[in-house]
């Protein structure tokens, strides 16, 4: 059995522990309390302080197990116990273009892409409607799909900036950055356009339509069957070719 797998066996006997086996318990809390370690100092490992505690290992990793799950240790796996609460990891735009993939991607977007026209229909300016109208226009001129790839990502940022909400707008960057790494970097270029009746154009209609009408629920319904057909373009190819957006 590996260290994570006796860890989480650990926390579960710790959640059955009798509370009136629980010296190993009162001794750990004792003694961390006695020392007052700043957060992310790191512990004793068992075997030694087993020893300083006079408690069996056995004991000891179910005190460890009860206050790993109260919040006051933290275990990290082939480097040993700390105090306080684990960190949160964050994960580097570069390390989820390497762990995600565009089905991951697209189902991101529709998750958070619809509320954000949702915001955008409540708080658009008529700046933010030129915008929207001047980045339509373009994507219907696109002489290529890296044109109108340009100029769709244009399009969906105004529509961000439209919903006035820094933080949402930042959400919408940092998604945007993955897509473009795992979605365009999958993509072979190429001279041909999007056709006439390219069907997101008049997704992308609709869509601006609801927002300039302030029509809030129309706005994220547009915006989500848009992007279910994006998705199904997407995952149905092969990549020969760039994706309508």
């Amino acid at each position: 059995m590996d260290r994570r797998a006796e860890d989480e066996r650990d926390v579960a006997a710790a959640a059955d522990w009798d509370e009136g086996n629980d010296g190993a318990l009162i001794q750990l809390r004792a003694w961390l309390t006695r020392h007052d370690f700043p957060p992310d100092t790191r512990i004793p490992p068992e075997r030694e302080l087993s020893e300083i505690l006079g408690v069996s290992r056995g004991d000891l990793r179910k005190a460890l197990a009860t206050l790993e799950a109260e919040g006051q240790l933290w275990r990290h796996v082939g480097k040993g116990t700390f105090t306080g609460s684990r960190r949160i990891e964050v994960m580097s735009l570069a390390d989820i273009d390497r762990e995600t993939n565009p089905a991951e991607v697209m189902r991101t977007r529709i998750l958070i892409e619809p509320i954000i026209a949702r915001e955008a229909a409540l708080n658009a300016t008529s700046r933010h409607i030129e915008a929207l109208r001047r980045c339509q226009r373009r994507t219907q001129r696109a002489a290529t799909w890296r044109q109108y790839e340009t100029a769709d990502n244009e399009l969906h940022r105004c529509i961000a900036e439209a919903a006035d909400n820094r933080l949402l707008l930042a959400l919408f960057d940092a998604l945007n950055a993955v897509r473009r790494a795992v979605v365009w970097g999958l993509l072979r270029s190429s001279t041909d356009r999007p056709t006439e009746n390219h069907h997101s154009f008049s997704e992308h209609d609709r869509i601006i339509e609801a927002i300039e009408t302030r029509d809030v629920e129309g706005a994220g319904r547009e915006m989500y069957h848009h992007l279910r057909a994006v998705e199904r373009s997407l995952l149905d190819r092969d990549f020969g070719a760039p994706p309508p957006r």
